[in-house]
């Protein structure tokens, strides 16, 4: 075969692995699930359950969950899980993102499955159980999200690490007990964030003459502008640009910056709002975005 067929070839191979995850999630959003599994046992044929195959079997998964098929949604969760655990015998689990966004969310769904049948308790002992297996490793936030979904509320908020910031110096919430505390976990990428940033700075104002404090921890990634690779201390200084420029109302907010803050809240999903009552305990754990009257209400009510 000659070279240049051979190089066009490789190319045409490589793009179609980056496609299938966009395939099927393309599928899935038109309500086409049949036309979603067609491309992903068409792609099985050809390349077999790779990483990119089992984060896109991931998606069928979530998919039947959205569409309330929780058998569907349980047997494709369970599928990705046992495909990916074959690939845990030859490599860890973070040496590939599409394994642990595989894993992860197979996990996800299974623990929601279980959820919408009822069985909260046994959703809960799979997420802690997995969290002692894959606490170490990068899927660690998302199964404390989904457990604090189910756990957190009522418990006594865990604690900040506050060493490195921006802003004011972070108050610790522990001293802060006997007043409301609205957490607004955010990312220098984010654009949900900016959209609730002057929802939060409005809502801060508003109850500021009630005790309302804020803090939003964030953390580093690892890049900054256009996505370029970043030392920490120039990661850190785009940050401090992001926040001033995005986020004037909420300047004499207090930024914590800890990839701890995000792991012990679970916040794998940008914003995270967390709401803490005066007795210390959470009131509201919810990720992502809330409009300004569905906040209003439960800052009104941890009042």
């Amino acid at each position: 075969m000659p070279v240049r067929v051979l190089v066009v070839l490789l190319v045409l191979s490589s793009l179609s692995f980056a496609d299938i995850i966009d395939d099927v999630r393309i599928a899935l959003s038109q309500n086409n699930s049949s036309a979603a599994a067609s491309e992903l046992n068409n792609y099985r044929a050809q390349h077999g359950a790779d990483p990119e195959y089992l984060e896109a079997l991931s998606w069928m998964a979530r998919g039947a969950l959205a569409a309330n098929q929780l058998d569907q949604a349980d047997q494709d969760a369970r599928q990705t899980e046992s495909l990916v655990r074959e690939r845990l015998h030859v490599q860890s689990l973070d040496t590939n993102p599409h394994f642990s966004a595989a894993l992860g969310a197979a996990l996800e769904v299974e623990a929601q499955v279980l959820v919408a049948h009822g069985q909260d308790a046994a959703a809960i002992a799979l997420l802690r159980r997995n969290l002692v297996a894959y606490g170490k490793t990068s899927i660690r936030a998302r199964l404390q999200k989904n457990l604090n979904l189910l756990a957190l509320a009522g418990q006594p908020a865990p604690s900040l690490i506050t060493t490195e910031y921006l802003g004011p110096r972070p108050v610790s919430l522990l001293q802060m007990k006997g007043t409301p505390v609205l957490l607004f976990f955010w990312a220098h990428w984010c654009g949900d964030c900016k959209y609730e940033g002057p929802i939060i700075a409005q809502l801060s104002s508003e109850f500021a003459a009630q005790g309302l404090k804020v803090e939003a921890p964030t953390q580093l990634y690892g890049y900054a502008a256009q996505g370029e690779d970043a030392a920490p201390t120039d990661e850190l200084a785009y940050i401090e640009r992001v926040w001033q420029h995005y986020y004037p109302g909420l300047q004499g907010v207090p930024v914590p910056v800890s990839s701890a803050n995000f792991d012990r809240y679970g916040a794998s999903t940008t914003p995270t709002l967390v709401l803490i009552d005066r007795k210390g305990r959470i009131s509201l754990y919810h990720p992502g975005l809330m409009q300004y009257d569905e906040l209003r209400a439960a800052i009104r009510k941890a009042m």
